[in-house]
């Protein structure tokens, strides 16, 4: 039996997420002053648009509102998506983030920032962007190897078609 919140709150929530073609990949119960506020993150492969938000918004308030696992108190349900620099936690995050640029934490210690180019089972193949007019490396990393990665925002990256041009 689960015993936080927010393992009773996955247990009712995901069924409903996953039925609306989405992954449900958090859900945070934060205080607000006295206001409790209830955030919900989905995605998929494809990304979620708006619809998609606010029809999994109204299908998990309908829910909500038919059980007692936020209690008696008010709340406010947001839904959402990870954002632009999301952490890579799961084996499909890193599926979903092929041709961005990631800043890896190494459990050796250090940084290494890198785009993805492929995943598999066992780890990442990267591009180490070159410096200083150096040209780009390659390099495979392990799974294991990573404590932690988060995608980067990259504001002046030329499209593929641009480059080729």
């Amino acid at each position: 039996m689960s015993t936080t919140q927010s393992e009773r709150l996955r247990e009712l929530l995901e069924p409903l997420v996953t039925s609306q073609g989405l992954d449900l990949e958090e859900i945070a119960v934060d205080s607000v002053g006295r206001k409790r506020v209830l955030r919900v993150v989905v995605d998929s492969d494809t990304g979620a648009d708006l619809d998609q938000i606010a029809d999994v918004s109204r299908a998990l308030s309908a829910k909500l509102d038919e059980s007692d696992a936020m209690g008696a108190g008010e709340y406010t349900l947001e839904v959402g998506t990870p954002g632009a620099e999301r952490l890579l936690k799961e084996h499909r995050h890193y599926v979903r983030a092929v041709d961005r640029l990631v800043k890896f934490q190494l459990t050796e210690g250090g940084e290494l920032v890198a785009r993805i180019l492929t995943v598999d089972d066992e780890g990442l193949d990267l591009e180490v962007p070159g410096v200083k007019g150096r040209k780009a490396t390659a390099r495979r990393i392990a799974f294991s190897d990573i404590d932690k990665a988060r995608v980067q925002v990259e504001f002046n990256r030329k499209d593929k078609n641009e480059e080729e041009a």
